[in-house]
């Protein structure tokens, strides 16, 4: 294991591999390569948001410290979630590398990478958030006769599986961009699909 030759300034590894059937040794391998003093790794999906070995990753950093990955994904859950840690790190004095895309966010160039990043999925939701109010005020304007009216149109419908689908938005913010419950976003969605939206 390569040792830390600036106890103020440390290299962490972070590895993830999804199932207990597949083997990190690339990952840690790439990571020891890359200086890294300690590795923390856990056999999880990324979609699940306890990770065990990343919390105690996490409580461990201090100032001046990078955390470093084998690639993007191993960290965030999505695009959103990537971009969220990496501001709360850099919140922290942390910096963070990932070594297939080359990304340092302690140099000026890794910085403005991340800048883009948060600007895409920023356009991303405003996109999600147009539609959804374009296809609510279609589906106002076309009305509607007879029988009892149905919470959910096409429309509505639509835009609730593209929020589900961008794994940016939770049950409750789906409901209220929507405008119905909670339980009318889990019935509509159904259990399958459902099971995988954060509550």
């Amino acid at each position: 294991m390569t040792s830390e030759t600036n106890l103020d300034h440390c290299l962490l590894g972070y590895a993830r591999v999804s199932t207990l059937e597949q083997d990190e040794a690339l990952q840690v391998d790439a990571l020891h390569a890359a200086g890294c003093g300690r590795i923390f790794t856990d056999k999880a999906s990324g979609k699940l948001a306890h990770r065990p070995q990343l919390d105690a990753l996490l409580d461990q950093l201090r100032p001046g410290d990078t955390i470093v990955v084998w690639r993007l994904d191993r960290l965030g859950r999505s695009l959103r979630h990537l971009i969220d840690a990496v501001q709360d790190l850099d919140a922290r004095g942390v910096a963070f590398k990932s070594l297939t895309e080359n990304i340092d966010t302690s140099t000026p160039g890794g910085r403005l990478v991340f800048h883009l990043f948060g600007a895409l999925a920023e356009f991303e939701r405003d996109l999600i958030r147009e539609r959804t109010t374009a296809g609510l005020r279609a589906a106002r304007a076309r009305g509607r006769k007879g029988g009892r009216p149905t919470v959910w149109t096409p429309e509505k419908l639509k835009a609730a599986r593209d929020m589900y689908e961008s794994r940016e938005h939770d049950v409750g913010t789906i409901a209220r961009v929507v405008g119905v419950s909670r339980a009318s976003v889990y019935r509509a969605l159904g259990p399958k699909n459902i099971g995988n939206v954060p509550s």
